[in-house]
């Protein structure tokens, strides 16, 4: 399976810069996963987890908010920690 490209900053680093076979993010509305060839969206997001998985590991980082775009297999994120 082709990865995803994902990005995860906040105002003062860049936490996050790998390539996943998947991404589940705390939405505002609701929990969502990006998996390959997702939709693109838009969307802001709540405290919780960001869980990807990276060469078969499982891997988070706990955020208060943010948010996030999906585009073409690239899934770049802007948070607070």
């Amino acid at each position: 399976m082709e990865p995803i490209g994902l990005h995860i900053v906040s105002p003062e680093r860049t936490l996050v810069e790998v390539e996943v076979s998947s991404v589940a993010l705390p939405g505002t509305f609701a929990p969502f996963m990006v998996l390959k060839d997702h939709a693109p969206l838009i969307s802001s997001l709540d405290a919780g987890e960001i869980v990807y998985v990276s060469g078969g590991t499982e891997q988070r980082i706990a955020i208060r908010s943010g948010f996030v775009e999906v585009r073409d297999n690239q899934v770049n994120v802007c948070v607070e920690v």
